[in-house]
C-alpha cells in the first residue's frame, strides 16, 4: 500500500534531521527543487501571487492559490506543503479550506495569524481566533481521512510587537498555544539572527520552523547554523523567485546595453537544453 504523502512528510520531520523545504512558485521551480535532491517542497503564496504579477498577496485569493498548489503537487513526487495563508476566512471556513488543499494532494498546510492586507505596521489576529483556526484545521484533517497532514502554525507576532523583546515573547507564547491546539510545527516568521533562533528553540515546546534566505536574514542565518541550533524545518520563501527575477533582469539588461550575448556566454548565464531535458525527464 502506498504511503500517503502526509505520512512521508511526517516521517521526514520526525527523523531528527533538519528538513530544508525550498519554496516553489510554479511547477517548474518545484521540479528544480526535487531534481536537486530536496526531499520536500513548500509552496509560497507570496511568490505564487508575485509570479502572476498580483500584489498585494491577499488579492490573489483561494482559487488561484489552490490552482498553483495543484500544479506544483502534480510536478513532483516528493511531499508538498501548501501555503494556506490565513485560511481564507475565520474558523468556520477552515474545514472547507483544508478539504480543498487535501483534494489537490498536499502533505501539509501553513495557517498564519497575520492580518493580511492591512496597511501600516504588521498586525496579528487575536490569539483566541488563531487557536480556533488551528483546532478547526486539525479536526478537518481527521474528518478528511488524513490525520497525518502536517499543520504548520505560523505566527507573525515577532514583527508585530511594540518592541523586539515584546514581539519575541508574544511569538513564543503564540507558538506554544498553536502547538497545544494541534499544530505539528511552530513557524516563527521574521527571525533576523541566530540569537533569536536559540531563544525560540529553547522556549517553544515543540518543533520549530524558521524562514531563511529572506532579505532580512540572508546574511545572518545559514542552514548549518539553524541545523546546529536544533531547528526542525527551514523554508526558503523568497529565494527562488527573487533569484530568478535578478537573473532575468541581468540577462535582459546585458542584451539591452550591449546588443549582444557576450556577457551571457562569458558568465554562463543560461542553462543548456540538456538541463531542460533533465527537468522534464520522468
Amino acid at each position: 500500500m502506498t504511503m500517503h504523502q502526509s505520512t512521508v512528510l511526517r516521517e521526514l520531520l520526525l527523523s531528527g534531521e533538519t528538513l530544508v523545504m525550498p519554496d516553489a512558485y510554479d511547477a517548474l521551480s518545484a521540479r528544480i527543487i526535487e531534481k536537486l535532491g530536496f526531499n520536500a517542497v513548500q509552496c509560497s503564496g507570496f511568490s505564487v501571487a508575485l509570479a502572476a504579477a498580483v500584489a498585494p498577496e491577499p488579492a490573489f485569493g483561494l482559487e488561484p492559490n489552490l490552482a498553483g498548489t495543484e500544479a506544483i503537487v502534480r510536478a513532483v513526487r516528493v511531499p508538498v506543503m501548501a501555503d494556506g495563508e490565513d485560511g481564507f476566512g475565520d474558523a468556520s471556513v477552515i474545514p472547507d479550506t483544508v478539504r480543498a488543499y487535501v483534494g489537490v494532494g498536499v502533505a501539509g498546510i501553513n495557517i498564519e495569524d497575520q492580518v493580511l492586507g492591512q496597511p501600516g505596521p504588521k498586525q496579528v489576529i487575536p490569539l483566541a481566533e488563531a487557536v480556533a483556526k488551528l483546532k478547526a484545521a486539525r479536526q478537518a484533517t481527521v474528518e478528511a481521512g488524513v490525520p497525518d497532514l502536517i499543520l504548520n502554525g505560523r505566527t507573525d507576532a515577532l514583527m508585530a510587537g511594540d518592541t523586539p523583546e515584546a514581539g519575541l515573547a508574544e511569538a513564543i507564547s503564540r507558538a506554544n498555544a498553536y502547538l497545544a491546539a494541534g499544530a505539528d510545527l511552530a513557524f516563527v516568521i521574521g527571525v533576523d539572527d541566530i540569537e533569536q533562533v536559540n531563544v525560540l528553540v529553547r522556549e517553544i515546546n515543540g518543533p520549530v520552523s524558521i524562514a531563511a534566505g529572506m532579505p532580512n536574514n540572508l546574511g545572518s542565518l545559514s542552514i548549518a547554523r539553524l541545523r546546529d541550533a536544533g531547528v526542525a524545518r527551514v523554508s526558503l520563501p523568497s529565494l527562488l523567485l527573487f533569484s530568478a527575477i535578478r537573473a532575468m533582469m541581468r540577462s535582459l539588461e546585458s542584451v539591452r546595453q550591449s546588443d549582444g550575448f557576450d556577457e551571457i556566454v562569458a558568465h554562463d548565464m543560461v542553462c543548456e537544453m540538456g538541463d531542460v531535458a533533465a527537468l522534464m525527464a520522468p
